[in-house]
């Protein structure tokens, strides 16, 4: 990559996106600690962080912490339509938007400079029109290459705005920890700090032989690269959807969840995920569990159907099946996140067609009967059973990989 390109990449991300949409919809709620979930913390108001208080952290925890925090339930509904309202800003500024996540995306602005000014000006009206079309607090970060407009972002939170010029990149990131690198999570850090390294810059003064002894050759090769800014990846928009997945974080409680209420956790990513496959039209037949567990090792098991479907029933049965062969596993090693994905996606939502010859009713038109009550009154409007009453949890979408 030329280093003398200018930093045209925008990554763009929601400071404490659902506790900020809840303060926007409650004015009596702004400058306050907010906690959103209460078995789980999902997101934590600023207000709220300054005592502590993280995402995935255990509401008893939380509570102990900030005892005045407001603790409000979530409303995926709502954080649904601020998301599609920004996006809808992003994709308005540059046709040349990558989603993140819900809350954040990569945006390159490289070729507007004629039309909208520089990539600084771009992203200060990108700000000023998501608080005021959407009214929420957004930071950016600007640099030329996605990784370094990230580390930007992180840097520059909250409500803020961070521009990283070429010539100081290194000046700029070799002072951060390690963890500001993709990649290093608590296990890495460790690991690194056991061989003294702390700083960016001490990744920097290895060689990519040193790194691969103390994490390994693929995660040697990636601190070695994102070290020294080395990141060819360029703003991917429209990247096509493989699996359509959501997983949830349980924190330290998942270590003592009963059966029963792992399984009220499967139920309702599958539900989640099976009804987005529908609204978009999309079948799929592998379905993969990804659990994380107390030690931090994760563990992968999929399963591939006959045939392509967008049905909640034989994809739950799937998942059910996936999770008692892990159960084990999960005693054993504590389990502090659960999520699926179903993948092998048909695009254009074939599936194959059964006759009922035993009387049975047609599952997918049941489902669809479901989410049409729940699109005109709801989300709650209809639930199951043994969702009744229970904290829905920290569930975040998997976008496409």
């Amino acid at each position: 990559m030329d280093v003398s390109a200018a930093a045209s990449i925008l990554h763009a991300d929601l400071d404490a996106f659902y506790a900020s949409v809840e303060q926007r919809d409650d004015p009596t709620l702004r400058g306050r600690p907010v906690i959103v979930g209460a078995g789980v913390v999902l997101a934590a108001s600023y207000e709220a962080k300054a005592y502590g208080v993280r995402t995935a952290m255990g509401g008893r925890q939380a509570a102990q912490l900030c005892p005045k925090a407001v603790v409000v339930p979530p409303r995926m509904t709502a954080y649904t339509r601020a998301s599609a309202a920004v996006f809808a800003v992003f994709r308005d500024i540059t046709p040349l938007v990558e989603p993140l996540s819900v809350d954040e995306a990569f945006l390159d602005v490289g070729g507007l400079r004629r039309t909208a000014g520089e990539p600084v000006a771009i992203a200060a009206r990108l700000r000023a029109r998501v608080r005021d079309e959407v009214g929420l607090p957004i930071t950016v970060g600007i640099a030329r290459t996605k990784f370094l407009a990230k580390v930007a972002s992180q840097e520059a939170k909250p409500d803020g705005l961070l521009l990283v010029p070429p010539e100081g990149e290194l000046r700029f990131l070799h002072p951060l920890p390690v963890r500001r690198l993709w990649g290093v999570g608590a296990r890495t850090e460790e690991k690194l700090r056991a061989h003294g390294i702390d700083t960016v810059a001490q990744v920097a003064e290895l060689g990519e032989a040193a790194l691969a002894s103390m994490v390994g050759r693929a995660m040697g090769r990636q601190l070695y690269c994102l070290s020294h800014n080395i990141d060819r990846r360029r703003v991917v928009p429209g990247v096509r959807r493989r699996s359509v997945g959501a997983q949830r974080a349980l924190g330290r409680r998942g270590n003592g969840m009963s059966p029963s209420e792992i399984d009220a956790v499967v139920v309702n990513l599958v539900d989640r995920i099976t009804r987005r496959m529908r609204a978009a039209g999309r079948t799929g037949r592998t379905v993969t569990l990804r659990l994380r567990f107390d030690d931090f090792g994760r563990a992968t098991r999929s399963h591939t159907l006959p045939g392509a479907t967008g049905s909640t029933e034989p994809i739950l049965a799937a998942a059910r099946e996936l999770v008692g062969a892990a159960a084990p596993v999960i005693v054993e090693r504590g389990l502090t996140l659960i999520g699926f994905a179903v993948s092998n996606i048909d695009r254009d939502g074939a599936q194959q067609l059964e006759l009922p010859f035993d009387g049975r009713p047609d599952l997918f038109a049941v489902d669809r009967a479901v989410d049409r009550v729940r699109e005109r009154f709801g989300n709650a409007a209809l639930t199951r059973g043994v969702l009744v009453g229970r904290d829905p949890g920290m569930e975040v979408p998997i976008l496409p990989d």
